[in-house]
C-alpha cells in the first residue's frame, strides 16, 4: 500500500478565490514590513557587533545574578538569556551572555573578555566558559550590507532564468512569488524576535532555492499543457497543472518538514534559528508557489497563439525543453 498525502486525480479550484489569495498574502507583507519597521530584527553578534559569551554551570541559572556580577565593569547594554535543550543533562545550565560593542573597537580586548569572565567566576567559581564570539562594528556593518547584497543577487539570477527559460509573465509571478516568502521570513523573526546572524542569511537563500524549486515543477507543467490544451481558458490550465503536481509538492514539502522537525527538537541551540526559517519557508514556499506565483500569473495572462509576433511575451528561448 503506497502513502499518500493527496489522492490522484485532485479537482481542486486553487483561482476560485485567487484575488483573495492575493489580498492575504499582500496584507500579511504589509504587516511584515511594518513589524520589520516598529520592532526591526534582534540582530546577532553578527550584525550588531559585540562579544557573545556562552557559559555552562551545574547550578541553575540566575539571570539576576549574572547581571549583577557585571554591573561593576559599565559594560552597556548586557543580555543574558538561559539556553534550553533537551540534549543537556540535568548539570548542565547554560546561559547565553550577549554585550554590545564597546566604543566602535573594532575587536573586543583580551583584558574585557578576562574581566568579565572574572567577575562571573567571583559570582560563581563553578562557572565554565564553553566558547567567546566576537565581531566588530564596522566587521558586522560590512556583513549586513553583503547579506542584503546575496538575497538580491539571487533572486536577481532567479528573474534572469525564468525570463529566459519561459516568459516574462512567468519571471515577475516566481520573482514576487520569492519576494513574498522573504518579506514573510523577515517579518516572522521581527514579530517573535529570534536572534537574526548569518545563519538565518543562509536559510533565506536556501528558501529562495528550495521555493523556486516548486514554482519552476508548476510552471513547467503549466508550459506543457498549455502547448496541449490551447483553446482552453489560461484559468482552466493552471488549475489542471497545480492539481497534477500537487502530490509531488506536499510529499516533497512533508518529507522536508519531517527532517527539519527532527532537527529543531534534537538539533541543539546552535542550529535551532536556522532550523526554525526553514520550517516556516519550506510552508511558506509551498503555499506561495501554488497560490501566489500562479495567481500572478494568471492576472499577467500568457501568450497563448505563437504565430503571431508580440514584442511584450516571451523570448526566443521560450520554447526551450527541460
Amino acid at each position: 500500500m503506497r502513502l499518500r498525502l493527496v489522492k490522484q486525480n485532485t479537482n481542486f479550484d486553487f483561482f476560485s478565490r485567487w484575488k483573495l489569495w492575493l489580498g492575504i498574502s499582500g496584507v500579511m507583507m504589509v504587516v511584515a514590513f511594518a513589524s520589520f519597521l516598529l520592532q526591526g530584527l534582534n540582530y546577532g553578534i553578527d550584525f550588531r557587533g559585540g562579544t557573545t559569551i556562552r557559559t555552562e554551570s551545574p547550578r541553575p541559572v540566575v539571570v539576576s545574578e549574572y547581571r549583577d556580577a557585571m554591573t561593576a565593569l559599565g559594560l552597556g547594554d548586557i543580555t543574558i538569556t538561559e539556553v534550553f535543550d533537551p540534549n543537556f543533562g540535568p548539570e548542565q545550565n547554560v546561559a547565553m551572555i550577549r554585550i554590545q560593542a564597546q566604543d566602535d573597537q573594532e575587536a573586543v580586548t583580551p583584558e574585557l573578555i578576562a574581566a568579565v569572565e572574572g567577575a562571573l567566576q567571583t559570582a560563581r567559581p563553578d562557572i565554565k566558559f564553553i566558547s567567546v564570539e566576537s565581531v566588530g562594528p564596522k566587521v558586522s556593518g560590512e556583513l549586513i550590507n553583503t547579506a542584503i547584497l546575496a538575497v538580491s543577487l539571487a533572486i536577481g539570477a532567479v528573474l534572469i532564468y525564468i525570463w529566459l527559460r519561459f516568459e516574462w509573465q512567468f519571471a515577475a509571478g516566481a520573482v514576487l512569488a520569492l519576494i513574498h516568502d522573504v518579506v514573510l521570513t523577515i517579518g516572522v523573526f521581527s514579530e517573535v524576535q529570534i536572534r537574526f546572524d548569518l545563519a538565518i542569511i543562509a536559510a533565506l537563500l536556501t528558501i529562495v532555492g528550495y521555493s523556486l524549486n516548486d514554482t519552476v515543477v508548476v510552471f513547467d507543467r503549466v508550459r506543457e499543457n498549455l502547448r496541449k490544451y490551447k483553446n482552453r481558458p489560461l484559468k482552466e490550465v493552471l488549475n489542471m497543472s497545480i492539481n497534477e503536481t500537487l502530490s509531488r509538492t506536499f510529499m516533497t514539502s512533508f518529507t522536508t518538514l519531517l527532517a527539519l522537525i527532527a532537527l529543531f527538537v534534537l538539533g541543539g541551540d546552535v542550529i535551532r534559528g536556522f532550523v526554525f526559517a526553514m520550517i516556516w519557508g519550506v510552508i511558506v514556499g509551498t503555499y506561495s508557489s501554488i497560490f501566489v506565483a500562479s495567481a500572478i500569473l494568471l492576472y499577467f495572462g500568457v501568450k497563448r497563439d505563437w504565430s503571431k509576433p508580440d514584442a511584450n511575451a516571451g523570448n526566443q528561448y521560450a520554447n526551450i525543453d527541460a
